[in-house]
């Protein structure tokens, strides 16, 4: 029988021969991310080590895998306050080299079984960044991805500098930061940011977890931390990240950047 857990009414963990499926489980708001959505992907994080789990899939039920930050923070920062479930200061390291959004993106890096993630419908910003904390992105061809924080007067802090080097080129990484633009599947896995195509994600995620599942655990965590010892210290990447969202943040530039856009909209 497979072990069920929920963690703040936004996050499952679904445990079964071998495979703990992680779901961000919001529909309703696309699985944007607030402060009980970061806190329960941290405790989704932290029980995976003792669940037995020997492959990790995670997804997002619903319509998108994530959306991003949720629109009432936006709301928040564009009236000089500070986002409720953000830390105060950024650039403290609460869990390891990161803080709490970073480490729900990287903390997937940072486990010793793989990770695979299914993206389907959306992964913008935040999302996105959670997506590239996996090991593998499998990615359906139709959906829609990209790091929008600069439309929002911000930089991409939960990770992305520190990850997106090793996968794409510099000038494609340059090109989807500075202009905050959208794009599909197709183009993600031309640029390296998914890993491979499928029109179900999440059947091929579960399929290669499962797969992964039957081989050898201790061999595979030793690959993985091989494979790890490649990617060098992240930490300064981290605090960098960290120093310069501090300036950013509820800042009279980025509050014009949100008004803007909301305008607009």
């Amino acid at each position: 029988m497979a072990d069920v857990r929920i963690f703040r009414d936004r996050v499952t963990l679904r445990l079964d021969k071998g495979v703990a499926d992680v779901r961000l489980a919001r529909p309703e708001q696309l699985n944007a991310l607030d402060g009980p959505m970061f806190d329960a992907l941290a405790e989704a994080i932290a029980a995976i080590p003792n669940s037995g789990a020997h492959a990790v899939v995670l997804s997002g039920e619903g319509r998108g895998f994530c959306a991003g930050l949720d629109k009432a923070m936006f709301a928040q920062m564009q009236a000089g306050e500070r986002p409720s479930g953000i830390p105060t200061d950024l650039a403290e390291r609460t869990h390891g080299d990161a803080n709490l959004p970073q480490h729900v993106a990287t903390g997937w890096r940072s486990l010793d079984v793989p990770v695979i993630a299914a993206v389907h419908g959306v992964a913008f910003g935040g999302g996105l960044q959670i997506a590239l904390g996996a090991d593998i992105r499998i990615v359906a061809p139709d959906a829609r991805l990209g790091l929008f924080e600069m439309r929002w007067g911000l930089v991409p802090d939960m990770g992305a500098m520190a990850l997106l080097p090793a996968l794409m080129r510099d000038d494609d990484l340059r090109d989807v930061l500075y202009t905050g633009r959208e794009f599909d599947g197709q183009e993600a896995r031309a640029m390296g940011i998914a890993t491979r195509l499928s029109p179900d994600p999440l059947a091929a995620a579960l399929d290669m977890a499962g797969a992964i599942a039957r081989s050898s655990p201790a061999a595979m965590r030793a690959a993985k931390r091989l494979v790890n010892l490649g990617s060098g210290s992240i930490a300064a990447i981290l605090k960098a990240e960290s120093e310069e969202q501090q300036k950013l943040i509820g800042g009279p530039d980025q509050r014009d950047a949100i008004a803007a856009l909301l305008a607009r909209r």
